[in-house]
């Protein structure tokens, strides 16, 4: 009996957040950076704020409107963007910590900056 390779998929845990500020580090859009406004899960995609913008040609539905051309940001898999931080301008995967209280924080490897 084979499997189908759909109903089997099995997503990595994406390690972003809504709000987070990252880089892309491929694709057209390369060396940009934008926040994070919404993360599908099921895909391992994320949306960033003003980038990777694309094109929609919408048609009129009645014979008085007119037709129009809607731009909207196109997900962009996860794996193509980084953790950035603007205080060292530099992008950076990311570890978690246990503070005292015994909260996880993340924080940049490379720059050891605490993200909130």
């Amino acid at each position: 009996m084979k499997s189908s390779s759909k109903t089997n998929k099995v997503n990595k845990k994406i390690k972003l957040k809504k709000g987070d500020l990252v880089q892309i580090i491929a694709g057209n859009e390369k060396t940009k950076t934008g926040e994070i406004i919404a993360i599908i899960h099921k895909t391992s995609k994320v949306i960033v704020k003003g980038l990777n913008l694309k094109v929609k040609h919408k048609k009129p539905q009645q014979e008085g409107d007119t037709g129009e051309i809607i731009k909207f940001e196109a997900p962009i898999h996860s794996s193509n963007v980084m953790l950035f931080s603007e205080q060292s301008n530099i992008a950076s995967r990311s570890s978690v910590i246990i503070n005292d209280k015994g909260q996880k924080i993340r924080k940049l490897k490379k720059t050891g900056e605490l993200i909130k």
